[in-house]
C-alpha cells in the first residue's frame, strides 16, 4: 500500500496531482507528501491526518506488536507446507517487511531451525536461499499442531481497538442533498428524509417499522451505501495467542481492485509504506434475518483449524449492521436483544475466547433494526430508550403510489394506462381491504409483462393484465373484476 493509493482513495487528490509531485520528486528529491504539500494540493494537517489514521508498516519484529514465537512458528509453517525459500517469498505471504521477515528468520538460524542453502537469482538481485534444519521441520509440525492459520500475520488487539477509533462512521459528514442522492429512485416523504439526516449521521442505532412492503429493507440497504471512506480492515488478530480471523471478503470489498503484484492498480511511488496486514476496503455491511442466532453473535471457534472466526456485527466495526425481520429469528426477540444492551448504550463490546479470557471492542458501527411488527410488540420501554432513532415507514398516498407505479412499469417495458392504474387502486382500497404498498406496483407490473412477452400482446398494463396480477398478489382479490 502507498501513501498516492490511500490519498486517491480518500478523494484528496487526483491522479494528475501524483503524476506531477512525482515529477517534482524526481527534480527536487523529498517524499511523495512533501512534494504535495509545496505544490499547494493539500495541506500539512491532511496529510497528518491521512498518516495518522493509516497503520504504518513495522520495521521490527517489535514494532509488530506480535511475539517472537508467533512470528517464528508462522514462518516455519509457511517454509514446510509452501516451500518458501527466500525472504521475499516469505514476506510476501505475511505481509511484513522484509527487514522483519530476515530479523526472524536470523532467530531461526540462530536456534538451528533455518540453515542457508544457497542463493537464486530474481532478476539484477539474488537472494538467498534458506531451507528447513530436521529440529526446524519439528518445530513446523508443532507449530501446525498449536493452530493451522496459514495468512498474513496478525495485528495485536491493542493495535486493533485503537484503529477501530481512529476511523469511526461518524468521520463522514452526510447532509440532506447527499441521502437524497442516495435514495434516488425510492419514493420518500420530506418528513422521512428529514428524520433520517440526524439519524444517519449521528451513527447511532435505528429503528426501521412500520407496514410490510414499504421499502424498509431497500431503505437500510441504500443508508449503508452512502459512505465513502476507506476502512482499514485486519486480516487477522492475535488475543493472547489466540488467532481471529477478521477479514471476509464476502463483507470486506476492496476499496481499490489489486494489480498484477498484489498492489492497487492506481500509480504512485513506494516511499511512505504501510502495514500490508491490513486491507483498506469500503465500509462492511452486514446483513442478517431470520437465520440470527445468538451463536452468531459469538466467536466462533474452529477445532480443525484451532483458529477463531470473528463473529458477524465484528466484521461490521466501522460500518452498517442491518438486522432485517427483525422479530422474526429463530432467537426470542428479548434474548437478542439483551445480548445487545450494553453494546448500544456504552459503544463496547465483550467477547470471550474458549480459554475464558474476555476482552473489550469499541463498538462502532451504525446498527439498523428494520421490522413490520408492533415494535412495542418487541422491546420493553428500557430498551426502546437505548434506541435514539425510530423512524416509521408508512405506505404511500396516491400521488406517490402514483410516482411509484409509473417508474415500476417504465422499468417493466409497459405503459401505464389511466383506467388500470384506477383500477388497481379501486380494487386494494376498496372496503380497507388492503392498504396501498410500495412494493405492489413493481408485483403487478412484473407479472403484466410476463403476460405479454407470453402472448405477445401489446406492452401496456390493462384493467385484465391487472386483474391477473391482483388474483396473485392477493388471493380472491380480482374474482370480481
Amino acid at each position: 500500500m502507498r501513501l498516492s493509493d490511500i490519498l486517491l482513495m480518500r478523494g484528496l487528490v487526483r491522479s494528475a496531482d501524483i503524476e506531477t509531485a512525482i515529477e517534482r520528486q524526481r527534480l527536487e528529491g523529498g517524499r511523495l507528501g512533501d512534494n504535495l504539500i509545496a505544490l499547494g494540493v493539500m495541506t500539512t494537517e491532511q496529510l497528518f491526518a491521512v498518516m495518522d489514521e493509516t497503520p504504518v508498516m513495522p520495521r521490527t519484529v517489535a514494532e509488530t506488536g506480535i511475539s517472537r514465537g508467533l512470528l517464528l512458528g508462522m514462518t516455519l509453517k509457511f517454509m514446510r507446507v509452501a516451500s518458501c525459500e527466500t525472504v521475499p517469498e516469505l514476506a510476501r505471504r505475511i505481509h511484513l517487511a522484509h527487514s522483519v521477515v530476515q530479523e526472524i528468520v536470523d532467530d531461526a538460524i540462530a536456534q538451528k531451525l533455518v540453515h542457508v542453502l544457497g542463493s537464486v537469482n530474481s532478476g539484477i538481485v539474488r537472494y538467498i536461499r534458506y531451507a528447513l534444519s530436521d529440529a526446524g521441520r519439528v518445530a513446523a509440525g508443532e507449530a501446525m499442531e498449536q493452530t493451522q492459520y496459514m495468512g498474513p500475520a496478525p495485528v495485536s488487539l491493542a493495535a486493533f481497538q485503537a484503529q477501530i477509533s481512529k476511523q469511526p462512521i461518524t468521520n463522514e459528514i452526510l447532509d440532506a442533498a447527499t441521502l437524497r442522492e442516495a435514495f434516488h429512485g425510492l419514493t420518500l416523504s420530506e418528513q422521512t428524509i428529514h428524520r433520517l439526516v440526524p439519524a444517519v449521521s449521528a451513527g447511532r442505532t435505528v429503528l426501521l417499522y412500520g407496514p410490510p412492503g414499504n421499502g424498509k429493507t431497500s431503505l437500510g440497504t441504500r443508508i449503508a451505501q452512502l459512505f465513502t471512506d476507506p476502512v482499514f480492515i485486519p486480516f487477522a488478530i492475535e488475543v493472547s495467542g489466540q488467532i481471529i480471523r477478521m477479514h471476509d471478503p464476502s463483507l470486506h470489498v476492496p476499496f481499490m481492485t489489486a494489480g498484477p503484484d498484489g498492489g492497487p492498480q492506481n500509480g504512485g511511488v513506494q516511499i511512505e509504506a504501510f502495514d500490508g496486514r491490513w486491507a483498506a476496503c469500503r465500509r462492511p455491511v452486514a446483513m442478517a434475518g431470520g437465520e440470527m442466532t445468538l451463536d452468531m453473535l459469538d466467536l466462533r471457534w474452529d477445532a480443525a483449524t484451532k483458529t477463531y472466526d470473528a463473529p458477524l456485527h465484528m466484521k461490521a466495526l466501522n460500518g452498517v449492521f442491518l438486522i432485517d425481520d427483525f422479530g422474526r429469528q429463530k432467537v426470542a426477540p428479548v434474548d437478542l436483544l439483551n445480548r445487545w444492551i450494553i453494546p448500544l448504550e456504552n459503544r463496547v463490546d465483550y467477547l470471550k475466547l474458549n480459554t475464558g479470557l474476555t476482552f473489550r471492542l469499541p463498538f462502532d458501527e451504525l446498527v439498523i433494526f428494520s421490522t413490520n411488527l408492533e415494535p412495542s410488540d418487541l422491546m420493553d420501554p428500557a430498551f426502546l430508550r437505548r434506541i435514539p432513532y425510530k423512524i416509521q415507514m408508512l405506505g404511500p398516498d396516491v400521488f406517490e403510489y402514483r410516482e411509484i407505479f409509473e417508474r415500476a412499469a417504465a422499468a417493466a417495458g409497459l405503459f401505464l394506462r389511466d383506467d388500470a392504474y384506477d383500477f388497481v387502486v379501486e380494487q386494494l382500497t376498496r372496503a380497507g381491504r388492503h392498504q396501498l404498498a410500495a412494493f405492489q406496483p413493481r408485483f403487478i407490473c412484473d407479472q403484466a409483462s410476463q403476460v405479454v412477452r407470453c402472448f405477445r400482446m401489446q406492452p401496456e398494463l390493462t384493467c385484465l393484465l391487472a386483474a391477473d396480477a391482483l388474483e396473485n398478489l392477493y388471493v380472491g382479490i380480482g374474482q370480481d373484476a
